[in-house]
């Protein structure tokens, strides 16, 4: 043991004098370790951007068969039946409900000037209650009855015409910005929000709806709630916790993400792994004639295996830090939009790099560091000692 403390101490005093090399090792798992993060973070980012507006007492209740409010339908008479069922929390007499219509508008993007498929929803004059973090922050909330919608803040940072005061037009009228609001960050803030039954009317949808949302009285409750609608002949429904549907919508995009980002990591790990590979072989070779002295005075292979080791880890750690930090300062919070691949409407989420995605990092830095120095650690250990010592 006192022979490994000695000569890793004496590896390590030594980087300085091989300053280059082990910057390029260095360097190289930083950027392996930084887009690694990075790619990961726009995942997370959108995940809790949908968690972030799903609740497990509010369910979400769409036609059988769809995978989204985009492609669902109910009819008003289907919509009260729902509103009817056991189970629905209610205030002031009146069911905890919304029947909402999902549709699709084009807004030209602030940042580029493309055009952007930003959702919209006509809500009940419960839906603003059902969604406990719904709150106003500029304006005021849209009147029943008018062409009036207030924009999600992620949408009015986005996209062009949303300031409170201005007047938008799409469907087949006009409509006034009076209010934007915040919903905890979550996905409905990326939608512009207004009275149900003039979205009806500008859409020529009739007395028809998307989805139903709404209130449980408990938790516990949903499933007597699920069982009384998916069997009422009169209905065809699919019946899912609220929470349990941003889930599964952020599934999707989330999947493929993770899968490129890891793909490119692994490629980039391997250019990493082969440069610390490079960095170690050099730094044996610089200290061929010194690890022979060691040998021939009595140190045993195993302390130099050890130290070249550590030197190795050393670096890849001291990488994978710094690339932590780079994806941390320049990603974490940066906001973007993204097409949701269930619903073809474009969410506002912001990076997010979480702690887990630092810890993966770190850990694929130490892996590259164990691969990129083993080979080098075996060579020195196993070099003839009349042959290193009458190296230059």
């Amino acid at each position: 043991m006192q022979q490994v403390l000695r000569i890793t101490a004496h590896s390590l005093a030594s980087l300085p004098q091989r300053l280059g090399s082990s910057l390029v090792a260095l360097v190289g798992v930083a950027g392996v370790v930084a887009v690694l993060v990075a790619v990961l973070s726009m995942a997370r980012g959108f995940e809790a951007t949908l968690a972030a507006g799903g609740y497990p007492d509010n369910f979400v209740v769409l036609r059988s068969g769809s995978s989204s409010e985009l492609d669902s339908s109910a009819s008003g008479t289907q919509a009260q039946v729902i509103a009817q069922a056991p189970g629905v929390a209610r205030t002031d007499g009146q069911a905890l409900v919304s029947s909402e219509l999902y549709v699709m508008v084009d807004l030209a993007k602030k940042a580029t000037g493309t055009t952007a498929n930003v959702p919209m929803r006509g809500v009940g004059q419960k839906g603003a209650a059902i969604r406990r973090d719904f709150t106003i922050v500029d304006g005021r909330m849209f009147e029943p009855g008018k062409r009036e919608i207030v924009a999600g803040a992620g949408a009015a940072a986005e996209y062009v015409g949303l300031e409170v005061g201005n007047t938008i037009e799409f469907g087949r009228e006009r409509w006034d910005v009076v209010g934007v609001f915040e919903a905890a960050g979550g996905a409905m803030e990326s939608e512009l929000w207004a009275d149900v039954p003039v979205v009806q009317n500008a859409f020529r949808r009739g007395n028809n709806y998307s989805v139903v949302v709404g209130r449980l009285a408990s938790e516990d409750a949903f499933a007597a709630f699920k069982d009384t609608l998916t069997s009422d002949p009169r209905l065809s429904v699919n019946v899912e916790r609220e929470s349990d549907y941003y889930a599964e919508q952020s599934r999707i995009l989330s999947q493929f993400i993770s899968v490129i980002g890891y793909g490119v990591a692994l490629l980039m790990a391997l250019g990493a792994t082969f440069g610390a590979l490079n960095t170690m072989y050099t730094a044996v070779s610089a200290r061929a004639r010194e690890i022979a002295t060691l040998r021939a005075i009595g140190f045993s292979r195993v302390p130099i295996v050890v130290s070249v080791m550590v030197e190795a880890m050393v670096l890849a750690l001291a990488g994978g830090i710094l690339g932590g930090l780079i994806a941390y300062g320049l990603f974490n919070g940066f906001q973007v939009s993204t097409l949701n691949f269930s619903t073809f409407t474009q969410v506002v989420f912001a990076f997010a790099v979480t702690p887990d995605l630092l810890v993966q990092g770190i850990v694929l830095a130490m892996v590259i560091g164990l691969a990129g120095g083993l080979a080098p650690a075996i060579h020195a250990a196993r070099a003839p000692i009349t042959t290193a010592l009458r190296a230059n």
